[in-house]
Parts: structure tokens; C-alpha cells; sequence
């Protein structure tokens, strides 16, 4: 099987989105599928490439490697109007589809699967129609929602309702839809037909359940901590709020900060504000290889997600790798977390947005050093049993399978597909 992979970035960027990606790529070609990679404008273009239309258009090209992978890129479009609203968006559309063309026709793969957003999903449909081939559409998060949490669309507002039906217009029009958890699922369901969406859940690399240490115990000052990217949504600011009062109750208490992103410099200067920063380590951003060994460092990994609809809907993947390498975890009771965490069994949850909340369920926790060899061990045998990318990727063998034979007997026409 051949499956032309469209994505939004990948590595070397480091992103949630990036690590899904890459473990799919790793585990569809250990089932023995061919797969090429193409990014979208938001990747970049290869610093030691030439921009032009020659470089973007030709076919041949071997693309550029990350981590052993080989991508191929899109060129971010230069022309003035492209920097217009919505002309930006339909410019990245276009872009990318008269960049996927020549790469799917040289190539002529099975399936062409657009992950998010949903401009990826536009421009592998009208390749996909023009050269008959089927398209699956994977939804990781609702664009319009997390746009509108980056601030750069209102919620409700013009921006955000375009969004939302052009998200709408590609799930009636693409072959087979995925998407990552059941919140989304369920979601969609009210978009699209049910029948064609299929749940591909966020796991981990069967690695991660080889590097289980021992359980600390509480001989030194415990650390609580985070690893991951720091947008508002997470609740960052919230974790640093309730430092005071931990200290105040457990002075030796540290707080590990690792990752980066759009909230780093208003953190830092929040922990300053409330006079924690001695108390408070921004690791920075942790190559990928070594994130495991930060794991062991921390007791206790917090996830303070704050309530609001990407976050209800949304799974993540930082709490599983936690989960699944042993490590304490707390976190909001967002649906998100409600999917992964179960309550009191493999890890503690506590109501979202709620700085009283945190406190309290953080120091329960580190109060009954008993329990934790129970939460750790159950929270690994569920991720053992539940949320592995060999079982995970497995899945779109459903998902492809029909796609393929459907194409091989009748192509796809401009009017294939589902219809709003």
C-alpha cells in the first residue's frame, strides 16, 4: 500500500503534531506500507534550496531530511496579496495543491491522507478528484477552536464561522475521516456521517514501558513539573498561582518547567511577580531523546488544561508518556484528560480551573506516598494494554483497505465523494 502523507509541519520542528506523525510514518512502515511525506508553508522551505517555481515544481527532488526522514516541502507563497486575510489562507491552499500534483501523479499512491488543518484537506481534494485518487481526512484538532485560542480569530466571529464550514465542506467531501479521540469523534459525527469516521488515538512507542524505574519515595524534596508546549490553553499560569501556597506547606518543593512556545516569557515573568522563581526551573526545550530521562527526574507531572472547548474535545499526548514511563500524573478534569485519567485509579484529576483544586489534590497526593506504586503501576499497564502505536496505526488498515479496492474498480470522478 502507498500512502502520500500531507501534513502541516513535521520534524525537525518539534510539536505534538510532529511526534504523531512521525510514529505513524514509523509504525505503517513496519506494516510493510510505502509512505511519502509532503509539508505544508508553514513548514518552510529548506534553507540551502533555491525559491523558485522550477525547485517547487520539480518532481524529482529528494526533499529534506529529518530524523531520518524525507520530506518534501512547499514554499511559503511571497506574492503581496498573499498576506491578506483569507487570500493568505487560499494562497497556502493553492500552494500546496500545485505542489502535491506533480508529487502524486510521479507517484500515484493509493491513498492521499491530509492531516490537519483543514487547508491541507482542501488541496489533497482537488488533487485527489483531479487524479483520481481517495482522500482521508485526519482531524487532530477543530481548527477554528484553536485558532481562536491562539487569538488570531474571535470566537463566533466571521473568521471563526468561514473556518468552521470550510472544515465542514472537506468532512462531507473526503472518502474516510480520522481523528484522534472520542470527544472529536463526536463532534464530527454532527458534521459528517458517522459511519465514515474512524477513531486513530493518540499512544506511545512500546519503548517507553522498558524504561520503568523504581518508585521514588519522598527521601528527597519532591518535584512536580510539565513537559510539553506552553499556550495559554494548558493552564500554566494557573500551576505557577498555586506555588505560593504549596511552598508555604512544603518549602522544599520544586516546580520543573520544560518545553517552550508562545506563553515562555510571560511565565518566567509571572513566577518573578509571585516570588517563586528561585523555586520555579525552565528547562527549556528538551531534544526528543532525551525527554525520557527528564520523566525520572519529576514525582509528580501536572496537567493543568483549563476548560474551554479545543480542551474538552482534545486529547494530549504528554500525560500518556508520562503514564506510560510510571510517573505520577494530576491533572484538570477537561474531556480531554477524562479519556486518558482515570480518577483515583491511574492518575488524580482535579476541577479545571480551580487554583484551590490543584493545591489541594496536589498535596493529598503528595501526602500518601502509599498510593503511588498503585497509580503508577495501573496507569502503565493501561497504556500497555490500551494506547501503543503498533495497535493505534494498525487501525487504518480499516481505513485504507476499502478506499483502495473502491479505486481500483471504479476512480474517483469531480463529483466522488459525500456531498454536503
Amino acid at each position: 500500500m502507498r500512502i502520500l502523507h500531507i501534513f502541516d509541519h513535521s520534524l525537525p520542528l518539534h510539536s505534538g503534531y510532529a511526534f504523531r506523525s512521525a510514529a505513524i510514518l514509523a509504525q505503517q512502515l513496519a506494516l510493510g506500507w510505502q509512505t511519502l511525506h509532503l509539508t505544508g508553508a508553514k513548514q518552510g522551505w529548506p534553507a540551502d534550496a533555491t525559491h523558485s517555481a522550477t525547485a517547487e515544481a520539480n518532481e524529482g527532488d529528494e526533499g529534506d531530511e529529518a530524523d531520518g526522514w524525507q520530506f518534501h516541502r512547499t514554499a511559503p507563497a511571497r506574492q503581496w496579496w498573499a498576506r491578506l486575510p483569507l487570500l493568505r489562507q487560499y494562497a497556502v491552499i493553492d500552494g500546496l495543491a500545485r505542489r502535491l500534483l506533480p508529487l502524486a501523479r510521479d507517484w500515484r499512491p493509493d491513498v492521499l491522507h491530509a492531516h490537519s488543518p483543514v487547508l491541507n484537506a482542501v488541496a489533497a481534494l482537488r488533487v485527489g478528484r483531479q487524479l483520481g485518487i481517495p482522500v482521508v481526512y485526519e482531524v487532530r484538532a477543530p481548527w477554528e477552536d484553536a485558532a481562536a485560542d491562539h487569538g488570531s480569530s474571535r470566537p463566533g466571529g466571521l473568521r471563526y464561522r468561514l473556518t468552521r464550514a470550510l472544515e465542514t465542506w472537506a468532512l462531507r467531501r473526503a472518502d474516510a475521516v480520522t481523528t484522534i479521540c472520542e470527544g472529536l469523534r463526536r463532534e464530527l459525527a454532527m458534521r459528517a456521517p458517522a459511519a465514515h469516521i474512524t477513531v486513530i488515538p493518540n499512544a506511545v512507542d512500546p519503548l517507553l514501558l522498558a524504561q520503568r524505574t523504581q518508585a521514588n519515595g519522598l527521601e528527597r524534596p519532591p518535584t512536580i513539573g510539565f513537559i510539553g508546549s506552553f499556550y495559554a490553553y494548558e493552564g500554566l499560569a494557573l500551576l505557577l498561582q498555586a506555588m505560593p501556597r504549596l511552598l508555604a506547606v512544603r518549602p522544599m518543593l520544586r516546580l520543573l518547567l520544560a518545553g517552550g512556545g508562545p506563553q515562555e516569557d510571560a511565565l518566567k515573568a509571572l513566577a518573578q511577580q509571585l516570588g517563586v522563581a528561585g523555586q520555579v526551573t525552565f528547562a527549556g526545550r528538551v531534544p526528543h531523546a532525551q525527554v525520557a530521562q527528564l520523566y525520572q527526574q519529576i514525582d509528580v507531572l501536572v496537567y493543568p488544561r483549563l476548560p474551554m472547548r479545543l480542551t474538552e474535545l482534545v486529547t494530549p499526548l504528554k500525560p500518556l508518556e508520562a503514564m506510560a514511563q510510571g510517573r505520577l500524573v494530576l491533572a484538570s478534569d477537561v474531556g480531554g484528560h477524562r479519556e486518558l485519567i482515570i480518577d483515583g485509579q491511574t492518575g488524580v484529576l482535579f476541577r479545571a480551573g480551580h487554583t484551590d483544586a490543584l493545591v489541594a489534590a496536589l498535596l493529598a497526593l503528595l501526602d500518601a506516598p502509599h498510593s503511588w506504586p498503585r497509580l503508577r503501576e495501573q496507569a502503565r499497564l493501561w497504556v500497555e494494554q490500551e494506547r501503543l502505536w503498533p495497535h493505534s496505526v494498525a487501525r487504518y488498515a480499516s481505513v485504507y483497505g476499502p478506499l483502495t479496492v473502491r479505486s481500483a474498480g471504479a476512480p474517483s470522478s469531480p463529483a466522488a465523494g459525500l456531498q454536503p
